[in-house]
């Protein structure tokens, strides 16, 4: 029993070790559906399509979709293509060859919410394209790593930041990871930058999203009309990761990871 129901002083939910089990389900069932669409992702193929496979995959599942309906949301995915930070909404454009999409989807299962997100290729890989992706994969997972009881939300943001920043790329500062579990968007709000020892401190039982999102060019981004899509300001190529985890005793645990590994478009 970690403390049922308890909160930090800073707001942040601290959740039971049974409660583990439903991320677990949530997460797996996200996961589970961002592998089974990757072969949609082709060029010629439309973002709308692979909403609308996502959605039946949701409905297929006896879950419901989290962004269906949010804040007027009207998809069950956010799908951003190249230069699109997040938050892109499915169209009917095709995608191209050497098109590169992240493809981010929340579920909820029996009241837990699974989110997780990941970056896919349409035809052949463009080598600076190759190289972003990489490197955002790899910023998350070293994020990750900085997950323990003890460390702070700082912690994580500086691995993140440090290592994205000796690639010569950068990290979008205009959003971030956040809390869930049984809501959508809780504390902690998870800052993909920062220094060492600073923010919240880490505690057995907190759930919440490590998110990344990196640009080949400069950090800032702007919000389209529709209020929704984020692009960079400078049109370069953006990729972003996500992965919902829960603090341990130790360390951590991921509840999306993919049942093929297929979470890295070029692993499979």
């Amino acid at each position: 029993m970690i403390g049922k129901g308890r909160q930090t002083r800073d707001g942040i939910r601290i959740y039971d070790t049974s409660d583990f089990a439903g991320m677990h389900t949530a997460g797996a069932l996200a996961a589970r559906i961002l592998d089974e669409v990757a072969k949609m992702v082709i060029p010629g193929q439309t973002t709308a399509a692979i909403d609308a496979a996502i959605e039946a995959k949701v409905d297929e599942a006896g879950a419901k979709s989290a962004t269906i309906g949010y804040r007027g949301y009207e998809h069950a995915s956010c799908i951003s293509v190249n230069h699109v930070v997040c938050h892109g909404i499915p169209g009917d454009k095709k995608l191209k060859d050497g098109d590169i999409l992240n493809i981010d989807v929340t579920v909820i299962v029996d009241g837990w919410y699974g989110d997780t997100s990941r970056m896919y290729v349409a035809g052949k890989l463009p080598r600076k394209a190759e190289r972003l992706i990489q490197v955002t994969h790899d910023s998350l997972m070293l994020g990750i790593e900085a997950v323990k009881p003890g460390n702070t939300f700082g912690d994580i943001g500086n691995a993140i930041q440090s290592y994205v920043e000796s690639q010569r790329m950068s990290v979008v500062r205009d959003f971030c990871g956040h809390g869930l579990g049984r809501v959508f968007h809780a504390p902690p709000n998870v800052l993909h930058y920062g220094r060492p020892g600073t923010g919240a401190r880490l505690e057995e039982g907190m759930f919440f999203t490590i998110e990344p999102m990196v640009n080949l060019g400069r950090p800032e981004t702007k919000v389209l009309a529709d209020d929704w899509t984020a692009v960079t300001r400078d049109k370069s190529l953006s990729a972003q990761f996500e992965h919902s985890i829960g603090v341990t005793s130790d360390g951590c645990e991921i509840f999306t990871k993919s049942p093929t590994g297929k979470f890295h478009p070029t692993y499979s």
